[in-house]
């Protein structure tokens, strides 16, 4: 089983922060959001793990509470109980480090972390390693059911 080394990771996930910040018109991304941020982008190519918090598998939920919990912010483990206890967020509004949740099933059972405007990092499923996807793509944009944070 192929997994990239902890310096690639940090390598990927610095150049994906320099992105964001040369990106005209972003917003600033400081603070816990770049933290949770980066600790989300060093877990590319993790494996999934149903039941995982990392860091060594994750599933979708307990990439949230990781990253969160690295970042010093008490979060519910499953994916309802993120979306219920966090504070609510329009699309049109969404930050770095804000949450995004998914109908991809009969209720709302999948979460990503926004990186920016567009783009949330995630782990997808069985058989498949946290990767990046665009909010924008079809299947994503059809199966949205909401954003929330946990941050200012």
């Amino acid at each position: 089983m192929y997994r990239p080394a902890l310096p690639l990771k940090l390598l990927v996930a610095t150049q994906l922060l320099l992105m964001l910040s040369a990106c005209g018109g972003s917003r600033d991304v400081s603070g816990q959001r770049l933290e949770i941020v980066t600790n989300a982008l060093a877990q590319v190519g993790t494996p999934y793990r149903y039941g995982g918090t990392g860091p060594n598998g994750f599933d979708c939920s307990g990439l949230v509470y990781y990253t969160h919990s690295k970042a010093g912010i008490d979060v519910p483990r499953v994916t309802n109980d993120q979306k219920k206890s966090a504070r609510r967020v329009s699309r049109s509004r969404l930050q770095p480090g804000d949450l995004v949740f998914f109908n991809t099933g009969v209720t709302t059972n999948h979460v990503g972390i926004m990186i920016d405007s567009t783009r949330f990092v995630h782990a997808p499923s069985s058989g498949k390693r946290v990767s990046t996807s665009r909010i924008t793509d079809h299947y994503w944009h059809r199966n949205f059911t909401g954003a929330a944070t946990y941050l200012n």
